[in-house]
């Protein structure tokens, strides 16, 4: 089992910056990749940003160049920095991660932090 808790998230201006950080606990050693989604009012959950164990991004076209993933393994942490945030972005955004202990695959998801971007 893993366990993730998010923070960082909050209220800021268009152009403005957010760093989330999303702590994992348990048996964090079974981790394939970690990564954000978001979940807008009225929209489907969307993957943001997500980087696996080998060090690979993965990003959606409408966060590149904005948001930057990445990951301190002494901490078991994982960050998102968010900058030039837009209204479009505002969204709860929700800390995921695969595992893969013994071949048996497992997803877990954070509670999820609110990030509202004011126009």
């Amino acid at each position: 089992q893993v366990q993730l808790v998010e923070s960082g998230g909050g209220l800021v201006q268009a152009g403005g910056s957010l760093r989330l950080s999303c702590a994992a606990s348990g048996s964090t050693f079974t981790i394939t990749d970690i990564g954000w989604y978001r979940q807008a009012p009225g929209k489907q959950r969307e993957l943001v940003a997500n980087i696996n164990s080998g060090g690979s991004e993965k990003y959606a076209d409408s966060v590149k160049g904005r948001f930057t993933i990445s990951r301190n393994n002494a901490k078991n942490t994982v960050y998102l920095q968010m900058n030039s945030l837009k209204p479009e972005d505002t969204a709860v955004y929700y800390c995921n991660c695969n595992t893969n202990y013994r071949w048996v695959l497992n997803q877990y998801w954070g509670q999820g932090t609110q990030v509202t971007v004011s126009s």
